[in-house]
């Protein structure tokens, strides 16, 4: 399938499937963005993954979901920038899936979730490691954690209101 929309949309590794995305009033934020690359967010899932990625290679779609959900919506930064760092990181990269994958978490591709399903890290973590072993294993939480780089409530309230440039509703 995504090798399929490639093909007959080669533009979309970098423009939204969804032309009405191209109005979606991304942040510019380098620092939130390197917090997300280097797994320094304060929040356990996101930041587990982003150093899963980088010493391996990988994650498991879970928490990718997770951890582009998070750069998306919670601190609204483009899909491109985290299509980059997948690109550039995962020994699996997929032009395809990548892009694919993105714009799906983005909301603004093919068969993509709704822009306004925001992944909360808090749940998802609870739900998927509530004894917090993934977590654990790749992240230490010591004097150094940061805390939370984002108030998830208040980004998913202005993530919602970004939307609301784009679909008028």
């Amino acid at each position: 399938f995504a090798n399929h929309l490639l093909y007959h949309f080669p533009h979309t590794p970098n423009e939204p499937l969804r032309k009405d995305y191209n109005r979606f009033p991304w942040v510019d934020d380098p620092v939130g963005l390197r917090a997300w690359q280097k797994g320094r967010t304060g929040f356990p899932i996101v930041d587990a993954g982003m150093q899963q990625l980088w010493k391996t290679g990988w994650m498991h779609n879970r928490v990718r979901m997770i951890v582009a959900s998070f750069l998306v919506k919670d601190l609204r930064i483009t899909w491109l920038e985290g299509a980059r760092w997948f690109w550039d990181t995962l020994v699996d990269a997929d032009l395809a899936a990548n892009t694919l994958g993105w714009q799906w978490a983005a909301g603004c591709g093919a068969d993509a979730a709704p822009y306004f399903r925001i992944f909360n890290p808090t749940s998802q973590q609870l739900k998927f490691d509530p004894q917090e072993e993934y977590i654990n294993h790749w992240v230490v939480r010591d004097d150094t954690y940061p805390e939370p780089i984002v108030d998830h409530a208040e980004a998913r309230k202005q993530a919602l209101s970004a939307l609301k440039q784009v679909t008028g509703k």
